[in-house]
């Protein structure tokens, strides 16, 4: 405040670099994300039309708003509606759900778990959430169990999936809320101005319905990772980021996500995604979390392994019967965790599995 004015003001270009973020590190060492005023601004343009937010809607920002979460879905968009945005220090579901109450909360950003976690408080029907209209998630896919209980609790609450990454300046796709029940496995549509393809394994692109890496182009997508021109020669492609997850497109242009490629199981060649396996764990009454891991076979390869948050007794036979009678077999997993401690997770609410599978290698 003590330092002199500028003559003029700075030159700054819209494709300049407005903020380095770091990437989330589930996979690997973080990048610092190279995001310019452009693609904030269209991001923040993005949300505001597609979720239909006004000047007389109330947000609350719970997740850390040095992330790409908290500073565009939450900071950014509600300045570019004139809304207004209420800041907690920190995430607990009692607070937050006193807090949504009192300030009339009408649009919420958060992670699964953290929905969840407010379902499952003793007094949450004390609460009056009624001005709550949108629920965006992301960054892991919704348990169909939890779904439905807020379907149940928040009639007018519609949900709605807005899958991205600090790459992509958050979202990519978003799922219209009315559209959330009929596409329950999709992370919605293409936002405006997304272009999103799936490719193989030697960079080809494949016929729609089909699995293989989903690869997304648009005003939002960064131009590259700060001092790293190796990792961004590796990650871009002509415009395209390679987001690492394996998904399909649809005839009717909805996404899907099946799994990081890194994650995914492959038990002496049948593929099996974890996300499928972690909401079927999810509907059991005794499961707040799971994740699904890699077991090395010296057989098969891989065989699935769960670790999985319960509350009260309940045993990993009759979890496994659970998942039995709604998987195929081989999907089922063959050994499981069960713990009351809360899974890792990065700042941004993601599940560190590298961290659970390298547990298990010390062990």
């Amino acid at each position: 405040m003590s330092d002199a004015l500028l003559p003029t003001p700075a030159d700054v270009g819209e494709e300049d670099t407005a903020m380095i973020l770091y990437t989330s590190g589930t996979t690997g060492r973080p990048k610092g994300a190279m995001l310019a005023h452009c693609n904030v601004i269209h991001s923040a343009m993005v949300f505001v039309s597609c979720l239909h937010l006004t000047a007389r809607d109330r947000s609350i920002a719970a997740v850390p708003l040095a992330h790409v979460t908290g500073v565009v879905a939450n900071i950014m968009t509600m300045v570019s509606c004139a809304g207004s945005l209420i800041i907690m220090p920190e995430f607990k579901a009692t607070e937050y759900l006193r807090v949504a109450s009192r300030e009339r909360i009408t649009y919420t950003v958060m992670v699964p778990a953290m929905y969840n976690l407010c379902l499952l408080q003793p007094d949450f029907d004390d609460y009056d959430l009624s001005s709550w209209r949108i629920g965006g998630f992301g960054g892991a896919p919704m348990p169909v169990a939890t779904i439905e209980r807020l379907t149940g609790k928040i009639p007018g609450l519609k949900l709605m999936n807005c899958y991205g990454a600090t790459e992509t300046t958050s979202p990519s796709t978003i799922m219209p809320g009315e559209l959330t029940a009929d596409h329950i496995d999709s992370v919605g549509l293409p936002c405006p101005g997304a272009q999103i393809i799936i490719m193989d394994a030697t960079g080809h692109e494949l016929p729609r319905g089909e699995i293989g890496e989903i690869w997304i182009h648009g005003a939002s997508v960064i131009k590259g990772y700060w001092n790293n021109p190796k990792a961004t020669a590796e990650s871009f492609t002509a415009g395209f980021w390679h987001s690492g997850d394996l998904g399909s497109i649809d005839e009717a242009n909805f996404v899907r996500v099946f799994d990081r490629q890194k994650d995914m199981i492959n038990r002496g060649g049948l593929k099996i995604y974890s996300a499928e396996v972690e909401s079927v764990l999810s509907g059991h009454a005794s499961v707040l979390e799971s994740a699904i891991i890699a077991k090395p076979c010296p057989v098969l390869g891989e065989r699935v392994h769960a670790v999985v948050v319960v509350r009260g007794e309940v045993s990993s036979a009759t979890l496994r019967a659970w998942c039995a009678e709604r998987l195929s077999d081989y999907k089922v997993p063959e050994t499981i965790d069960l713990t009351t401690e809360p899974l890792p997770r990065n700042a941004n609410g993601k599940v560190l599995k590298r961290q659970l599978r390298e547990a298990r290698t010390e062990t």
